[in-house]
């Protein structure tokens, strides 16, 4: 038989839940920040000392852009996920773009948008 070329439909439903779920909390993840961003907390009116103020309005700023690149780094995270979705549908998913073999399944339960191997990573495929 050889070594196996992909894997199994029931092994790659395994792995789809398991990315649908990440994506599940991903997108939930990116709905958070990207309202931070958007709306803030409007509580800033609890304290009126003006001394309060401007650090809170430090604070929010500095905020605001932490909140910006955690939502851009979870967008790049939700279209990986997504584009392991398709990787799914068209069953390479788990393949190493580059060697051609499965990537472990400990690799790709850990990573799920994982396309090389942990050899392939190391620069030894």
């Amino acid at each position: 038989m050889g070594e196996k070329t992909r894997y199994s439909d029931e092994e790659l439903m395994e792995f789809k839940q398991i990315i649908l779920s990440k994506l599940k909390k991903a997108q939930d993840d990116y709905e958070m920040y990207r309202s931070s961003i958007t709306h803030g907390d409007g509580n800033d009116t609890q304290d009126t000392s003006p001394t309060f103020k401007v650090l809170e309005e430090g604070a929010a700023t500095l905020s605001k852009e932490e909140a910006g690149k955690l939502a851009q780094r979870q967008l790049k995270f939700i279209q990986y996920l997504q584009a392991a979705l398709v990787r799914i549908e068209n069953k390479t998913y788990g393949i190493c773009r580059e060697t051609g073999k499965l990537i472990s399944k400990e690799r790709l339960r850990a990573v799920p948008h994982a396309t090389l191997c942990i050899d392939a990573k190391k620069g030894m495929g």
